[in-house]
């Protein structure tokens, strides 16, 4: 097995650790607060949230199999909690933004930097969330590809205000040593 292969092996070994499912838990019921209860919704297509701030935050902190999942189960109770039917693509693109999120900052930016979390961001919206999610969007409800383009405006605003907010919980020294400390155990 590669490099890479034992590392994505490690990190799927977290699951098993309680501290990472209890920090799960409390990140799944932010991203459930943050975009079913205060989001502001436009359309039924569209809203604006930060659902996807603690999802980015999982996998940036522990990989990207603890991302996905959290991504995943915050979309399913999310849209149970409120009484949304459950789009499996767009529950598949919360997925890729705590996969993608993960693997890039810990596979390709491994430092917890202002760029690699910026790249981190960046590439977890643009496969999730414009891509994956604006697909789930376009086969569930029917919008037109010409509104769809809108959510690019949104997520640059949104994910540029996620990225400075993860990077200033990664410059706390105690969140940091925890997340460390996480990985050690």
């Amino acid at each position: 097995m590669n490099k890479s292969g034992k590392s994505l092996v490690k990190e799927a070994r977290l699951f098993g650790n309680l501290q990472v499912l209890a920090i799960t838990s409390l990140l799944v019921a932010l991203s459930v607060t943050f975009g079913k209860l205060l989001a502001v919704n436009i359309t039924q297509s569209f809203r604006i949230s930060f659902e996807n701030l603690p999802i980015l935050f999982a996998g940036i902190a522990f990989g990207p199999w603890v991302g996905a999942v959290t991504g995943m189960i915050a979309d399913l109770i999310g849209c149970v909690a409120v009484g949304f039917a459950v789009n499996p693509i767009i529950t598949l693109g919360a997925a890729c933004v705590g996969l993608v999120s993960g693997l890039v900052s810990h596979f390709w930016l491994t430092e917890k930097n202002q760029k690699s979390i910026l790249v981190s961001v960046a590439a977890a919206h643009l496969v999730g969330s414009i891509l994956v999610k604006s697909l789930g969007i376009y086969l569930w409800y029917g919008t037109p590809l010409s509104v769809l383009w809108l959510r690019i405006p949104i997520y640059l605003v949104t994910g540029t205000a996620e990225a400075y907010l993860i990077l200033l919980l990664f410059q706390s020294r105690a969140l940091d040593r925890y997340v460390k400390g996480v990985y050690r155990t």
